[in-house]
């Protein structure tokens, strides 16, 4: 290993020890520091996997900053919680997911403890034919302001099917054949799409996953880990 890829892992890992030798120095030096460097990483062999950790939670970082407007800016009223949030909460979703299923009371307990908090929803139609028609709804749903009636009469409606997609849009006040259009229609495919590519960037791994600040959650958190989550990205 080099002298400055140690100065690298060091300084990823949190260490005191991170070395940048100038060009300038010798290279008999720089020979006796990379051997006291390489020695260090024998003795201390757990500040890798430490130091690839913080590498790639920094990527990851910057993959957010770099999207951020992209991820936050919701698909018309597909959100809910405070317009004037200090923190932003996405979530990606399947209406066929179970997890997701089971995070809508730790959203709706996070919306409802804290008043600085949005939750923008972004679909992510992945498990089934069905789910893309859901979505599509959906997207619908978010353009005529019923938005979070559909969604939560969606997940309350069991198995995703066509007809559980029809009696959900209409306890949105969505009409049979409004909801039958969106489905047939091609209009909401580029929203689904950029979706699809923004959890490509993040490297989600299914549904859900959470962006919070500068981090990435997979899976059905909790109420705790999302609490903790926004409590993070509102220190920095």
């Amino acid at each position: 290993m080099t002298l400055g890829a140690f100065a690298f892992i060091a300084a990823a890992a949190g260490t005191a020890l991170a070395v940048q030798a100038p060009t300038s120095v010798a290279a008999t030096d720089k020979a006796a520091i990379e051997k006291i460097v390489h020695d260090y990483i024998l003795d201390h062999p757990e500040i890798i996997p430490q130091a690839i950790e913080k590498l790639q939670a920094n990527r990851m970082s910057t993959t957010i900053t770099d999207n951020r407007a992209a991820l936050e800016k919701p698909y018309a009223g597909a959100w809910e919680g405070a317009a004037n949030a200090d923190v932003t909460v996405v979530e990606f979703f399947d209406y066929a997911c179970g997890y997701c299923r089971a995070s809508l009371p730790d959203l709706a307990k996070l919306v409802a403890g804290d008043a600085k908090v949005k939750v923008v929803y972004r679909e992510l139609p992945i498990l089934s034919e069905e789910s893309s028609d859901a979505a599509k709804v959906s997207l619908l749903a978010a353009e005529r302001g019923q938005y979070m009636a559909y969604h939560k009469a969606m997940y309350g409606a069991g198995r995703v099917t066509r007809d559980s997609i029809i009696a959900a849009a209409g306890k949105a006040g969505i009409s049979k054949a409004d909801a039958e259009a969106a489905i047939a229609s091609s209009k909401y495919d580029a929203e689904i799409q950029s979706n699809i590519a923004l959890a490509q960037k993040l490297q989600a791994s299914g549904t859900p996953t959470f962006v919070i600040g500068g981090q990435v959650l997979n899976g059905a958190v909790g109420y705790d880990a999302l609490q903790s989550g926004v409590a993070a990205a509102r220190g920095k």
